[in-house]
Parts: C-alpha cells; sequence; structure tokens
C-alpha cells in the first residue's frame, strides 16, 4: 500500500469517527435541551404540583422515576434490535421524563445555584471525555466498579423514600455520585471510541451506537448535573 493511500484511509477514518461523535453529541444536546424545556414547561405551567404530595413527592412522580429507569434500561438492552430512528424516539421519551423528574430538584433551588451546577456539570463532563477519548491507559478496568457504584446509588435513592437521610450522609452520597458519574464519561467516552473501530463501517451499526452513545452521554451528564445540584443545595 502507498503512502498516499494510507493517509486517504486515515482521513476516512478521522473523518468518519468525528462525524460519529458529532452525532452522539448532537443527539445528546438535543436530549438535554428537551429535559431544560420539559422542567420550564413544568414550573411555568404549575404541572408540577401533581409531583407534590402533603409535603413530599406524590406518587406519580415515583412512577414517572421508575418508569425512566426501566425505559433507559430496556433501551440500552435493544439498542441493536430496534431502528436508529426508533432508539431516537425513545431517547427523547426518555429526556422529557427525566426532565419532570428533575423539576423537583429545580424547584427548591436558587437560579444562581442552578446555573452554577449547570457549568460545573459542562466543565467536568468536558474534561472527562477528552481525557476518555485522548487517553491511551484501558479504562475496562472501571467497568464494574462503575456499574456497583451507581447500582448503590439506586439503591440508596429507593431507601431514602422511606428512610429519611441526614444532610452529611446525603453530602457523602452526592460527592459519590459525581465522581462515579464523571467516570462513566471517561469509561463511555474510551468504549464508544473502541466500538466505532470495530463496528463502525457498517451505517446502521454506526447509527445505533451513536444513539446508544448519545443515551450514555446523556444519563452522565443529568446525573452530574443533579449531584452537583444536590451538593449546592445541601451547602445552602
Amino acid at each position: 500500500m502507498t503512502q498516499k493511500q494510507n493517509i486517504s484511509m486515515k482521513t476516512q477514518n478521522s473523518g468518519g469517527i468525528e462525524s460519529y461523535f458529532r452525532r452522539i453529541f448532537g443527539l445528546m444536546a438535543a436530549a438535554v435541551g428537551l429535559t431544560a424545556l420539559t422542567t420550564f414547561i413544568m414550573l411555568i405551567s404549575g404541572a408540577f404540583m401533581a409531583l407534590i404530595s402533603h409535603g413530599g413527592l406524590s406518587a406519580t412522580y415515583y412512577i414517572i422515576a421508575f418508569g425512566g429507569l426501566a425505559l433507559s434500561l430496556w433501551a440500552q438492552a435493544r439498542a441493536f434490535s430496534m431502528q436508529p430512528k426508533t432508539a431516537i424516539w425513545l431517547l427523547f421519551l426518555y429526556s422529557v421524563l427525566m426532565g419532570i423528574v428533575i423539576t423537583p430538584l429545580v424547584l427548591v433551588s436558587s437560579p444562581i445555584s442552578i446555573l452554577l451546577a449547570i457549568v460545573l456539570a459542562a466543565v467536568m463532563f468536558g474534561c472527562m471525555t477528552l481525557f476518555g477519548y485522548k487517553t491511551i491507559k484501558d479504562l475496562s478496568f472501571l467497568g464494574i466498579f462503575l456499574f456497583l457504584g451507581m447500582i448503590g446509588l439506586i439503591l440508596v435513592g429507593v431507601v431514602s423514600i422511606f428512610v429519611p437521610l441526614g444532610a452529611t450522609f446525603n453530602t457523602i452520597v452526592c460527592l459519590i455520585g459525581v465522581l462515579v458519574f464523571a467516570l462513566f464519561a471517561a469509561y463511555d467516552m474510551q468504549n464508544l471510541k473502541r466500538a466505532y473501530y470495530a463496528l463502525g463501517n457498517n451505517g446502521d451499526t454506526k447509527n445505533q451506537l451513536a444513539v446508544l452513545g448519545a443515551l450514555h452521554m446523556y444519563i452522565s451528564f443529568i446525573a452530574l448535573f443533579e449531584y452537583i445540584l444536590s451538593l449546592l443545595n445541601n451547602r445552602n
């Protein structure tokens, strides 16, 4: 193979992976925007009252929250057996549900805390995804620890429904949540890069990977925002 052919192949691969990640982060940005719009509509319309019951969260809130969790798990499990357009609609549906779920947290937060949480989440997310893309270190060893950490956070969230947790414990949980999902951003970024080089030559598979990647990145960013905002609220 000539040097010119090598350069041509490298250019094609570079352009392919760039368009792949543009699609991932474009879909993720659209999902984040839809979440923000949903939360805004919930607040200005007064629809958030359906999520509150006697000073706490209503059954409707928990149905939506756990329904969203189930939808995200199902979508990830079926990512390669559904059409990319269907997967995109599921991503957007999930982002609407998350917009409803985070409404009570946003409701009790100050505008300054919300803005600061968005900026901190964006900076941390950007740094960790860049690290995951650039590093030559294999991050696959993190997989089991991150999975167990996420399961632990979900279990703590379920327990907190029935048993009030103190401010100190909540702060520790939020710090762990920030760490887990910051590392998830780097871990997923590296996996998405590897998956592209292994499977991305096929058009349908590339699109399916892009939607799945957008879902993973969206989850990490929204979780970072939630935990950072909770930390700021605990401090105040």
